[in-house]
């Protein structure tokens, strides 16, 4: 019998018992001063976590509510926007743009590699109508960290918005806002913050804010200027989710203690674990370069059934990981190691996922992937030289 399930999808993660013993509280009101407190105190360290000076929206949504927020406050019916599509949610981008009425030009690259720079530049070049840019800073689909920073250089010099979905990105690698330009960055609280689904939470930069103010939104549920003059006075625009406000004080707090570099390099060093593994394994690494740091995903070997690896992976070993999505269906697994994870949960998986596929006819043989997996890792925490970067170059 098993005695626990490893959550390792990319998202719902696993809960620290310092955020669950917080969501246990008893129920506060939401317009009172205990509320209003807590909301300035969460608002402080929300803006240490995206780089900002800005205020930091919490929207009672999933993150695809902050993604449809963002389109809805930036621009009007009839202005041209450009979106990066690389995967599933870039796509999802293309619908929530559209759907609003937005003139909407598709950037469209293969799922499993990143959006180059060059061609976004190539695209506002041939169109100076574009007046913002849509990208994931993660795309979840497929494990791909997107060159948001190199985006933004180019978009930040020109009369056009940068929008970037960090749902699976925030709180798990870097994107600082403000030092890199970005003019609205969103993310939601089941990845890199911890907590249970139901909290999106969207910044602006300043020309962001001067985009917002002079845009008339026909949503009446997300409002973001009316959320920003609230927000300011600690309080949301409409019934705030108390609880999960509360724990996301809880979740910070432990993001924050010892600083997000030290953040940054767990996930780091978990990223280099699960594809050193992995690849040890014999399975092709999806994201051969340019690859997120909270999920790792692989090819399956033809012949085997994705879905029953994952069925076995969960029933008899309990670990839950994340089979692919629309054509990659049955034909990639996602191994998520963001939020609060550690090696053994990933190791855990790794063997899972071995376990999995020597039943289902996929396994290659390799005896040593753990003991790799763990050198890599030990590397990766080190800071040792020569060991690669997201982008594919080598640490110096």
């Amino acid at each position: 019998m098993l005695n626990k399930l490893r959550l390792l999808t990319p998202g719902p993660t696993p809960l620290p018992e310092r955020v669950r013993l917080v969501l246990a509280q008893d129920m506060i009101h939401h317009r009172k001063a205990a509320f209003k407190d807590a909301m300035h105190e969460v608002q402080g360290k929300l803006r240490q976590l995206f780089g900002t000076d800005q205020p930091v929206l919490p929207l009672a949504a999933s993150g695809t509510g902050a993604m449809t927020a963002a389109a809805h406050g930036l621009f009007a019916p009839g202005e041209k926007v450009l979106v990066a599509e690389a995967g599933k949610f870039g796509q999802r981008w293309a619908e929530i743009t559209t759907t609003r009425g937005l003139e909407t030009v598709r950037l469209e690259f293969p799922w499993g590699q990143a959006v180059e720079p060059s061609a976004v530049a190539a695209a506002l070049d041939a169109d100076p109508a574009i007046k913002g840019v849509f990208i994931q800073l993660s795309e979840t689909s497929t494990g791909v960290l997107h060159p948001v920073e190199e985006v933004a250089r180019i978009t930040r010099d020109r009369d056009v918005l940068l929008v970037v979905d960090g749902i699976s990105a925030v709180g798990l690698s870097p994107c600082p806002m403000d030092a890199w330009g970005l003019d609205c960055l969103l993310t939601g609280s089941q990845k890199g913050l911890m907590l249970p689904p139901g909290l999106a939470l969207l910044a602006l930069s300043e020309r962001g804010w001067r985009k917002a103010e002079q845009t008339a939104s026909n949503c009446f549920y997300f409002n973001l200027p009316k959320e920003r003059a609230n927000v300011l006075k600690g309080q949301t625009l409409f019934t705030s989710p108390i609880n999960l406000l509360l724990g996301l004080n809880a979740s910070l707090d432990i993001l924050l203690e010892k600083g997000l570099e030290a953040v940054y390099a767990k996930q780091w060093a978990l990223t280099m674990l699960s594809r050193t593994g992995l690849a040890a394994l014999g399975l092709e690494l999806f994201a051969p370069s340019h690859f997120a740091w909270g999920i790792t995903s692989v090819r399956l070997p033809e012949g085997v059934d994705g879905v029953e690896v994952l069925r076995i992976a969960q029933e008899e070993h309990g670990v839950c990981m994340a089979g692919g999505q629309d054509h990659l269906k049955g034909r990639i697994v996602r191994l998520g190691h963001m939020g609060w994870v550690d090696w053994s949960d990933v190791l855990a998986g790794l063997y899972a996922l071995e376990q999995s596929l020597h039943r289902c006819g996929g396994y290659s043989g390799a005896r040593d992937y753990l003991e790799q997996a763990m050198a890599a890792y030990r590397l990766a925490l080190a800071g040792t030289a020569g060991q690669p970067l997201p982008d594919g170059r080598i640490r110096s």
